[in-house]
């Protein structure tokens, strides 16, 4: 499994009067096969951090290495390339396409990056994930709970390294949480996944192994 760290990484939005320092001199270590929590008060540089941690958002300057590889050194194409096949993502809002079923939805990345599905694995996974019954349904005809799994199902498609969540649990309420946090953790635990999450949840977050704490763009404890 691979091993994610960051090396001085800061991210400056705007210039000038307007100019916010999100991110500054952050060096972490995500380790493989554990749960990490990123939380922080809002504002404080959670979301820009896993961003830029999951090659989605380009820091303004610092290194973030997959194993020893620094992807913001590689093109574009190549970064996108990292993004299909290294990192799955899980978002609050689902992000379900509405006109292709349920199983459709799961097997999206695979066909994305023109790789021939292994049927087994999805098979399994729909299993574990207790969507069998849903694989022919449209997203709106299920619940939210039913939709995040889809969308937990959809970022394992392609064995990941790490899967990125960000408050996948936002819109969903108590009990649903629960199901939802259960399924996550089965994730690492099951399919030896590293799953790095932000949540505002503190009852959430106490059940990671890892809780990062960020406060003003700066990690300031690492448990």
């Amino acid at each position: 499994m691979k091993r994610l760290k960051t090396i001085d990484l800061n991210k400056i939005y705007g210039q000038g009067e307007n100019k916010v320092h999100a991110l500054k001199d952050i060096n972490i270590e995500i380790e493989p096969h554990k749960f990490t929590s990123i939380i922080g008060p809002s504002g404080s540089g959670k979301s820009t951090l896993l961003h830029c941690v999951a090659g989605l958002d380009r820091p303004t300057s610092g290194k973030v290495y997959l194993d020893d590889m620094d992807i913001y050194a590689l093109d574009d194409e190549n970064l996108s390339r990292i993004r299909r096949q290294d990192f799955g993502f899980i978002f609050q809002s689902f992000n379900l396409i509405p006109v292709i079923n349920v199983y459709d939805n799961i097997i999206l990345p695979v066909l994305i990056d023109r790789k021939e599905e292994n049927k087994e694995y999805i098979k399994n996974l729909i299993e574990r994930l207790d969507l069998k019954s849903q694989i022919m349904k449209f997203p709106n005809e299920l619940s939210g709970g039913q939709q995040q799994r889809v969308a937990i199902a959809r970022a394992l498609a392609n064995k990941p390294s790490v899967i990125f969540a960000d408050e996948p649990t936002g819109n969903l309420d108590s009990k649903t949480t629960i199901e939802v946090m259960e399924t996550l953790k089965m994730c690492v635990n099951e399919f030896n996944q590293t799953l790095v999450m932000i949540t505002h949840n503190n009852e959430i977050a106490v059940t990671a192994d890892i809780i990062l704490t960020i406060t003003d763009g700066r990690i300031i404890n690492n448990l």
